[in-house]
């Protein structure tokens, strides 16, 4: 005698009435929940529901360097700037046990960096000759550097989950629950859930994070011509103190950063690894990797290239502009948030305002 499915059981699950959201936002990371925070600001009488695959504050996140510094290669990436700039401000002024932390700040490069320097940093950065490197940073023959105002870094997973606890009261959370197909009709967007649920939503907001390939949106979200790459960061030297400064290098695109509540800097640096699978950098650190940082360190703080070094690898998603992607996909019921180049904390107010824009004027 053939058993009983679960579905002959319980009933095969059915996308009915009551299976609705006004606005899904698929992916909890920053970006994500902060878009969700937006919306329910904007929308008070809306239902809002924030999916994960995982907890929220996991991903690009969790393993975020969380600096902002105030600058912008582009001028619509310092108008994102400023405008986050700003929104961080308010947001430690509402929340002030928030693990948001001013952090003082160099800028090493050289003599012809200078024009490019002052057209990129904010105006209120107020860029300014210094001499005053943390001890260990010792730039080769010919560097100079600027103070930068204005600068911060972010335990962006507390933060993350911070907002996203006070918004359990107006919004629906769902973690641990993957979203499988995603589908438009003249109902809205069907999503059908790894938990064998379907729901309906008016609007969607995709913030998948460097999870652009998964099966759900590949499809949708290939036009974008975004890609995936690999952050490297390593944990280094000795116990920074709270006073240090970060020090960007600005030829390498790379730099320290103090972390004195864990005990230890942090030293990012650009790592060509490109269209990566987002679940792979758990395999850790390689030689490679190390021997890349090192060659950088040992022109810059040579004191930190030392033998035994740990650190965090993941990876983000990048556009093809140096600019985040904010786009209206399909028949404009989707939106597209991320692709922020490793500015994910950065930029994340400015691109979830920009989504709750596109959702109001249905895409266009």
């Amino acid at each position: 005698m053939r058993a009983a499915t679960t579905a002959e059981i319980f009933g095969a699950p059915t996308r009915s009435a009551s299976a609705r959201a006004d606005i899904a936002v698929l992916g909890g990371g920053i970006i994500g929940c902060l878009t969700a925070r937006e919306v329910a600001r904007r929308r008070p009488d809306a239902s809002v529901l924030l999916i994960d695959r995982d907890l929220v504050g996991g991903g690009a996140s969790l393993r975020s360097a969380g600096l902002h510094t105030p600058r912008g290669a582009t001028p619509a990436v310092r108008e994102m700037a400023r405008f986050s700039q700003r929104y961080y401000t308010e947001l430690v002024r509402g929340r002030p046990d928030l693990p948001i932390r001013p952090v003082a700040m160099r800028v090493v490069g050289t003599v012809a960096d200078e024009p490019r320097l002052r057209s990129d940093y904010l105006p209120e950065a107020d860029l300014t000759a210094a001499e005053d490197l943390p001890d260990g940073v010792r730039p080769p023959a010919g560097s100079i550097a600027w103070s930068v105002q204005g600068a911060q870094y972010a335990d962006v997973t507390a933060v993350t989950r911070a907002v996203t606890a006070d918004l359990r009261t107006e919004i629906e959370v769902r973690e641990a629950v993957r979203v499988e197909a995603v589908s438009e009709d003249a109902d809205g967007v069907g999503l059908r859930l790894g938990t064998g649920e379907e729901l309906t939503a008016g609007r969607v907001v995709l913030a998948p994070g460097p999870w652009l390939g998964a099966p759900a949106w590949r499809s949708l979200v290939a036009p974008l011509a975004a890609r995936v790459k690999k952050i490297v960061a390593l944990h280094v030297g000795g116990r920074p103190d709270p006073a240090d400064a970060a020090v960007i290098f600005e030829r390498e695109d790379a730099f320290l950063l103090p972390l004195p509540e864990r005990g230890h800097w942090l030293f990012s640096y650009t790592c060509p690894e490109w269209d990566v699978d987002p679940d792979t950098p758990s395999a850790g650190l390689t030689g490679r990797h190390l021997d890349d940082a090192r060659e950088i360190l040992r022109r810059h703080a040579p004191g930190m290239a030392v033998d035994r070094l740990s650190g965090r690898v993941f990876c983000d998603a990048y556009s093809g502009t140096g600019e985040p992607l904010v786009r209206a996909l399909g028949n404009g019921r989707i939106v597209f948030a991320g692709a922020a180049n490793g500015s994910g904390y950065r930029l994340a107010p400015a691109i979830a305002a920009r989504a709750a824009d596109l959702l109001e004027s249905g895409g266009s």
